[in-house]
């Protein structure tokens, strides 16, 4: 089974986003897959953001029944892959959780590049959808990467 989890601050935009877009694109994979999400800050039990919520219905994608949660020992350990949206997020993990280091990439590295999603956050019902669409396509773009460092 191939296993990624994708990690963002709080758990409530970006890294629900990258899990359920991840999950879209692999639908129907012959592959079995665990995708999940954390936050490296999370609170647990928060639900997704009302404008996360708003963009991923316009994709038929519903994330109502998701909370957040935190990255913890035992969770970065028990996945092949862990994706972070920032470049610091990765370099916080690999420091806290040394075991997994070489594990852990920032989703932009996926397609060659090392740049931080932007976090939505308080901001525009727009800025949440431009969120989507950098994450979709990154994640797109990555997929044969990510499927071979999720083994």
């Amino acid at each position: 089974m191939h296993s990624v989890l994708f990690v963002c601050t709080a758990n409530v935009c970006r890294s629900p986003m990258a899990m359920a877009i991840f999950s879209s694109l692999i639908q129907g994979d012959s592959e079995e897959w665990r995708v999940e999400s954390a936050g490296t800050w999370a609170i647990e039990g928060v639900p997704v953001s009302q404008k996360t919520q708003a963009v991923l219905k316009e994709k038929g994608i519903d994330l109502s029944s998701y909370y957040s949660r935190p990255v913890s020992s035992e969770l970065i350990n028990s996945f092949d892959l862990i994706l972070t949206m920032e470049q610091g997020q990765k370099e916080a993990l690999a420091v806290e959780f040394p075991e997994a280091a070489t594990h852990i990439y920032s989703i932009s590295e996926m397609i060659g590049l090392r740049y931080d999603v932007p976090d939505p956050m308080g901001k525009s019902l727009a800025d949440f959808q431009d969120t989507y669409n950098e994450i979709e396509r990154t994640l797109k773009l990555g997929i044969e990467k990510i499927r071979r460092l999720a083994q």
